[in-house]
């Protein structure tokens, strides 16, 4: 099982969107996927539309322990793709796990028991720094930070990033280990060079030993800002690439994306095609016109 804290020390980059995304991707193509609603404002609870909802969620989960499937599992109308949703609107969670002697070990030694039933987790976290977002970290494999193309924005996200991982770094000597760092550009306006915005963000990291510049980035397109009003994953609804566009679809750009976080399932991946799909689910697959999306 692999676990994947998508986190930011700022508000507003867009990590709610992109752990909808690949979530719903890898479950697309086969990955058994759960996802942790971590943010008391539960915008990732709502994304799609459930199939079934536990009578518990995130608050049983940390502050009871509560790991039974029927008692915070929730099944989102996606195949193959589960949530824990979000239920603690006044962060009492906050204040338990700051009085907590495992406070910030607490969701890691949780994470062995789906581990017979998933093959990944994605935890979305609150955008600002929290015990509740050190506790996503220090469970996870690796780190997801989405960020966007402001060199002003980049430097304040560096200098928080930094900070939180020298913080953490003592409780190393009690197995908890920080991840690696996966940053990638999100909402990439079209009217911007994005090689050099690219290259830029590249060099703000670079010192940065865990830190990794993925090549990947997310455009600032019709299709993402749908996907969340309409509760339908962005690659499929927006699989063909209309006529009078050069830019990759939202699907290319989901699939690059998740090739490149989780090269173990490139399989996987590479099976899933515009055509299966179109054919899995034709009533949420619609060819794309996206007037005034990114061209």
């Amino acid at each position: 099982m692999n676990i994947a804290a998508v986190l930011s020390t700022k508000g507003g980059p867009g990590k709610t969107t992109v752990t909808a995304s690949l979530g719903a991707f890898c479950a697309d193509s086969g990955l058994r996927t759960l996802l942790i609603d971590l943010d008391n404002q539960p915008s990732l609870s709502s994304f799609y539309a459930l199939a079934h909802e536990a009578p518990g969620g995130v608050f049983e989960l940390i502050a009871h322990n509560e790991t039974r499937y029927e008692q915070i599992l929730s099944q989102t109308c996606i195949p193959n793709l589960s949530l824990i949703h979000s239920n603690d609107p006044f962060n009492q969670l906050g204040t338990l796990l700051l009085h907590a002697a495992d406070g910030r070990l607490r969701l890691k030694n949780l994470m062995p028991a789906f581990a017979a039933d998933f093959d990944l987790v994605l935890i979305d976290t609150q955008g600002a720094r929290s015990i509740l977002l050190e506790m996503a970290l220090l469970s996870a494999d690796m780190a997801i930070s989405p960020i966007t193309p402001d060199m002003l924005t980049a430097r304040e996200f560096h200098r928080g990033m930094l900070q939180l991982y020298r913080d953490l770094q003592p409780l190393a000597a009690l197995g908890a280990r920080t991840p690696p760092l996966n940053v990638v550009i999100n909402k990439l306006d079209a009217t911007r060079d994005a090689r050099l915005i690219h290259q830029s963000l590249a060099e703000t990291f670079a010192d940065h030993p865990q830190a990794r510049m993925r090549h990947t980035t997310l455009p600032a397109a019709v299709s993402f800002r749908r996907a969340a009003t309409e509760g339908i994953p962005a690659h499929r609804l927006e699989y063909r690439v209309p006529s009078n566009r050069q830019a990759p679809t939202a699907f290319k750009v989901i699939k690059a994306l998740c090739l490149e976080l989780f090269p173990e399932w490139r399989v996987k991946f590479e099976a899933l095609t515009e055509e299966q799909l179109s054919l899995r689910h034709p009533a949420s697959i619609r060819p794309s016109t996206m007037e005034g999306a990114s061209k």
